[in-house]
């Protein structure tokens, strides 16, 4: 009877250290996510659109529901960092694909940096992405 006893527990004891072994794996850092861009490029012009998508590393699916708080488009990386643009947000097409317009007034290399928040994460999610702008 002792040796069922002890078999159990130690099976319990097992069990539970494998679960607490694959909850601490299976959550995430907001450094698993990164956006990404769709669209390499954008067009020269005052209604261009910025598609981005939030992927988490981890398991290479976007994710959806972020809540994109902060956005800045300037033209920081050909040296005009003073120039920027407003960036407005658009509904995107499908779940992890976040959308954005902007009035991009000229050919050049454009930084959008974003952050935003995942839900269940703690922290902020923030990329700079450089998108090349063409006439």
């Amino acid at each position: 009877m002792k040796t069922i006893t002890s078999a159990r527990a130690m099976t319990a004891a097992f069990t539970g250290l494998a679960m607490a072994g694959l909850i601490s794996t299976v959550r995430a850092d907001v450094k698993d996510y990164e956006f990404q861009l769709v669209e390499p490029a954008v067009t020269v012009g005052p209604q261009a659109v910025f598609t981005v998508r939030l992927l988490n590393k981890k398991t290479n699916k976007a994710v959806p529901d972020a809540v994109v708080f902060a956005t800045r488009l300037d033209m920081a990386p050909d040296g005009m960092g003073e120039m920027v643009t407003k960036v407005t947000p658009v509904k995107g097409a499908e779940p992890g694909v976040y959308k954005f317009t902007a009035n991009v007034s000229m050919a050049g290399r454009w930084q959008l940096s974003l952050g935003a928040k995942v839900q269940g994460e703690t922290g902020t999610v923030e990329n700079k992405l450089v998108i090349p702008a063409q006439k």
